[in-house]
């Protein structure tokens, strides 16, 4: 087509239209035009050439320049568009490098191929501009809920229509249960928005956590105005999930505000979750508490918290595990995911089983240290006394509580404890050098004989061996596989030593050896603290 005079007015028109039509700027519309008609002015002047189109904004007038850019001499590539310094003088009064010449072009005949291109490139630059603006308006409202009318379904996934656009609830975010059929009405969480190649992409879900929060901030007030809070969700979609929430108004009951007048607000959600049951748990600051009310309806006997481990030992009277544990161990798992805990439960006999091993187990130990009978051995025990050590270096006073020990009683205790403390010692430290162990690691203060043998059996065998050393190889932790915790074992974990001990004693040994500057090492101590403070 040749921009004549008669269709000069149609370009404005056509790119009002189309920005209309998908709601975007009608300038990039124009600007589309723009390069469309540049290259097909390209197309019939020279591809080499710099064929720039301006239309004009008011009357539609094309204009159809050829821009040569003035180069240095050894940057002359492309002769139709740059030219040197001293070729730009004919036409540049002062030509300097990076000045352009310009120069008005005849419009060019649009034929058929070049018409389709334009068509291609205008087409391009407005899905562009679609997706741009699909991006910017739906990649603040993550974490929202959305009402959607489904479109189709494909391979299991369904795009549904959210009004500007379309989105994504894939197979593996729909509740099991769920299927839908076009035009059916879907309320969803947008669970993410990405810029990808072919647009942006709109993710939704309704079997995430926040997906049920968001929906009790909807039919809770209380919620919504801050005075209920939700500090916890885990689900099993579909079928069963807990919710943690507290109240910051001591006259409102949380779970009593989220369940509702005859279970009004909870059932509203239920029935969104096609039936999916929910357990409204008071949240408490106190972990053992939380995990209690986190177990329910299961009733808990006892609970130890290994903090360090970031385990949890839960223990249930014997009729109330499978309660406890629930079907295919959903209740645990639940109570697990919202408490943050690995929780291994336990019935009452099971732990009375354990007890009872481990108090034998310290009889027997120390029956044969300190040559007691079995009565004495079970007194210390019964006093909770755990280890030799404890009985060697303990207050005098401490031993005497024990009923039948005296002061001379007790002064014996404590001679055959180190006594037998001393042997083993002599005995681990022989152990060790036959092992290859050198001075440097014997006389290194902080570590035992028997923590020096565990240590040479990992082939640990000099400070520079051990200052190589990271501080979980010597105190143990727990990693995160496959998104399961899993345990390292560490050196000298049996000896109770904590993660902060070993990273002291690593550092310790690189001190000693030069490796670290302990100068430089308080600095750094002193920034960080400053900025936890800052931060604080």
């Amino acid at each position: 087509m040749a921009i004549t005079s008669a269709n000069q007015l149609e370009l404005l028109q056509t790119a009002e239209a189309v920005a209309r039509e998908k709601m975007i700027d009608p300038e990039l519309v124009v600007e589309a035009m723009e390069e469309s008609l540049a290259r097909a002015a390209k197309s019939r002047y020279g591809a080499e050439m710099d064929i720039r189109v301006k239309i004009d904004r008011k009357t539609g007038r094309a204009a159809f320049t050829r821009v040569r850019t003035v180069v240095a001499d050894d940057e002359l590539e492309n002769y139709q568009a740059q030219l040197t310094v001293e070729q730009a003088k004919p036409y540049l009064e002062n030509p300097q490098i990076g000045d352009e010449i310009r120069d008005e072009v005849p419009p060019v005949e649009m034929g058929r191929i070049a018409a389709q291109s334009a068509k291609q490139v205008i087409l391009q630059k407005v899905r562009e501009a679609e997706r741009d603006r699909q991006y910017e308006e739906f990649k603040d409202r993550v974490g929202t809920i959305i009402n959607g009318q489904v479109k189709r379904e494909e391979y299991g996934n369904v795009i549904v229509d959210i009004g500007r656009g379309e989105a994504i609830l894939r197979r593996n975010e729909k509740i099991g249960r769920e299927s839908y059929r076009p035009n059916d009405r879907v309320r969803v969480y947008i669970k993410d928005v990405r810029r990808e190649a072919r647009g942006p992409q709109i993710f939704l879900s309704r079997t995430d956590p926040q997906f049920m929060a968001e929906l009790f901030k909807m039919e809770v007030p209380e919620i919504y105005d801050g005075i209920i809070e939700i500090k916890a969700v885990a689900r099993d979609p579909g079928s069963r999930a807990k919710i943690a929430v507290i109240s910051y108004d001591n006259s409102i009951d949380p779970v009593g505000a989220c369940v509702g007048m005859r279970g009004s607000r909870v059932q509203a959600v239920v029935n969104e979750l096609q039936g999916e049951k929910i357990d409204i748990i008071p949240w408490n600051e106190d972990q053992a508490t939380f995990l209690v009310n986190a177990l329910q309806p299961a009733e808990v006997s006892k609970v130890v918290i290994d903090e360090e481990a970031g385990k949890i030992e839960v223990v249930v009277p014997d009729e109330q595990l499978s309660l406890a544990i629930g079907r295919r161990g959903q209740n645990v798992r639940l109570a697990s995911q919202l408490t943050g805990l690995d929780i291994d439960i336990m019935t009452e006999s099971e732990e009375s089983e354990r007890r009872q091993a481990e108090f034998t187990e310290r009889t027997n130990m120390f029956m044969e240290a300190l040559d007691l009978d079995e009565f004495f051995a079970q007194l210390l025990v019964s006093e909770g006394f755990t280890s030799l050590e404890e009985v060697a270096y303990v207050d005098l006073d401490e031993l005497l509580v024990i009923e039948g020990v005296d002061e001379a009683t007790a002064a014996e205790l404590q001679a055959r404890a180190r006594d037998n403390l001393e042997a083993a010692n002599r005995k681990a430290l022989e152990h060790a050098r036959e092992l290859g162990v050198e001075d440097s690691l014997v006389n290194f203060e902080g570590l035992t004989p028997q923590m020096i043998e565990a240590l040479a059996l990992d082939d640990v065998k000099t400070l520079e061996d051990f200052a190589t050393c990271a501080d979980w190889e010597l105190a143990g932790g727990w990693t995160t596989v496959n998104g399961e915790r899993v345990k390292d074992e560490g050196v000298l974990e049996k000896f109770d030593v904590s993660l902060e001990e070993a990273q002291n004693l690593v550092m310790t040994a690189r001190i000693q050896l030069g490796w670290v500057d302990p100068t430089e090492l308080q600095a750094d101590e002193e920034e960080q603290l400053e900025e936890t403070e800052a931060g604080a």
